[in-house]
């Protein structure tokens, strides 16, 4: 080692030293943004995932998915009986009116982890028939809002959020809708508000809409006043659906708008993450009120030919099969059976931010996410100063892959500009934290890597000429690392937490 070598290494120690003593270590809980995850109340079942399955160090908020609306009452209602309250897990009584379920799981899940507050979630694409018949009066909305009020104290849960999908239109074509659904939504927020202030310190919170058109029908200006919070459904832009929006394979979850993408405005520049969230911003939503989302699922398109790797090309509807539905890959199944194995090929889009697979022999292409495309968005959001993040949902990353990602991320101390206008030597390294490969990859060929444990010890340094790296990690030892990454006009340093 040279001269020059050693006074690096020297230096990188100190900084080191600095940085453990004085600052707490990734592994510990810490959140400089919201973490709120879906947990769907099937996921007990064929999903064989549960709440204690959840990585509580790693979120602080879980909106339980679905409660119902029933209709005759004018009152919330329980979506699965047995699923929310009677399943019995080791540990739960039999008693006549003992609590059982996920209900009573994850009233443990915050008595183990307190940092966690939970919501019910209320609606969704499924159960958004009646919200139009418990928003239309002011003493049907005093009913709801007091029934919701009943339930999180009855089941400990810390607050409400609303999804109903959507008002006025844009949901399912057997749901109940009214032109006035537009100022009844704002009405029945503020009434929840008011209702959930009065019993405590409560929370409310809603699942809002992407789509341009779908925003028409919401009093955004006014309804921000009522919430904590607003998760802003920034996936599903595109699927297997055919019609206007979907001529041709698209990204599920872009963060902006693609140069080439053939379909019709404002599908072609609205429909991606950017655009979505910078529409709340210019309606006056203050940016520590927004919460981007995460999809933690791909979407599938089949009969696709082999033409652009796939991407903008005609198909026949859905690919099957998918991991529980047909269109539907978890993340998980993709990273076992298809991400650059069994035929399919990932590609990557450098102007939405997004990869996608493609096989020519089965003839589908899936859109998803990765590390990669996550940790984008984390940093999307945190240029925008935003308040976090929401993702769909907790099963669909059963190992974890996607939200330790998003919790390094999250947790970094690093500020972040605009990743579309980020400067071109940024490295970016993936998955962190990582447990066997771990990939560095750079717009501009990287000369030298070194690795530094957490005592400043050097324990790896290698000369490279690529653009892209891959190291195996099977032989670190648990714990954070600094990784120092060369090229020729500049050097970064990079933390990694390898478990």
């Amino acid at each position: 080692m040279n001269r020059s070598m050693k006074k690096t290494t020297l230096i990188t120690a100190i900084v080191l030293i600095v940085l453990f003593l004085g600052q707490t270590s990734l592994s510990a809980q810490q959140f400089n943004k919201n973490i709120v995850g879906y947990y769907t109340s099937w996921s007990v079942y064929v999903r064989d995932y549960h709440v204690p399955d959840i990585p509580a160090n790693k979120i602080n908020y879980i909106n339980y998915a679905f409660a119902n609306i029933d209709n005759g009452a004018g009152t919330i209602k329980l979506g699965d009986y047995y699923a929310d309250v009677d399943k019995w897990y080791p540990g739960d009584s039999w008693e006549p009116g003992a609590l059982r379920g996920c209900f009573h799981q994850l009233q443990i899940l915050k008595a183990n982890h307190p940092h966690i507050k939970t919501f019910i979630s209320i609606g969704g694409w499924t159960w958004s028939a009646y919200f139009s018949d418990v928003a239309l009066t002011e003493e049907s909305r005093q009913v709801f809002a007091a029934s919701c009020v009943d339930f999180i104290q009855e089941y400990q849960f810390d607050g409400v959020d609303i999804d109903w999908e959507y008002p006025v239109s844009g949901g399912l074509a057997s749901n109940v809708y009214r032109p006035e659904d537009k100022q009844n939504f704002t009405l029945l927020l503020a009434e929840l508000r008011s209702q959930l202030d009065a019993a405590g310190d409560y929370m409310l919170t809603i699942a809002a809409p992407s789509s341009p058109i779908i925003q028409e029908n919401i009093e955004i200006e006014q309804i921000h006043q009522y919430l904590d919070w607003i998760n802003v459904m920034t996936y599903d832009f595109h699927g297997p659906w055919s019609g206007e929006p979907d001529p041709v394979t698209n990204f599920n979850s872009p963060v902006y708008p693609v140069t080439g993408d053939p379909t019709p405005e404002p599908y072609k520049s609205k429909f991606n993450m950017s655009a979505a969230i910078e529409a709340y911003l210019e309606k006056g939503v203050p940016p520590e009120k927004l919460h981007a989302s995460l999809a933690f699922y791909g979407r599938g398109f089949g009969g696709v030919p082999n033409a652009n790797d796939g991407l903008f090309q005609t198909y026949w509807g859905p690919s099957s099969p998918g991991t529980w539905e047909d269109g539907v890959y978890d993340y998980w199944d993709l990273q076992q059976n298809y991400i650059n194995q069994n035929g399919y090929t990932e590609h990557w889009n450098e102007e939405a931010k997004v990869p996608w697979i493609y096989n020519p022999s089965t003839q589908k292409m899936i859109s998803y996410d990765n590390p990669q495309s996550m940790e984008i968005k984390v940093n999307y959001l945190k240029s925008k100063n935003l308040d976090g993040v929401m993702f769909w949902e907790f099963s669909a990353d059963r190992y974890s892959v996607l939200l330790n990602t998003v919790y390094a991320a999250i947790n970094s101390p690093v500020s972040v500009n605009d990743p579309q206008q980020n400067d071109m030597n940024s490295i970016r390294v993936f998955p962190n934290p990582a447990s066997d490969v771990l990939h560095f990859s750079s717009p501009v060929e990287m000369k030298n890597i070194q690795a530094f444990d957490h005592t400043g010890r050097l324990v790896l340094e290698q000369d490279i000429n690529s653009k892209n790296l891959n190291i195996n990690c099977y032989d670190f030892p648990p714990g954070l690392y600094l990784f120092n990454v060369r090229t020729d006009t500049s050097s970064e340093f990079v933390k990694v937490v390898i478990k």
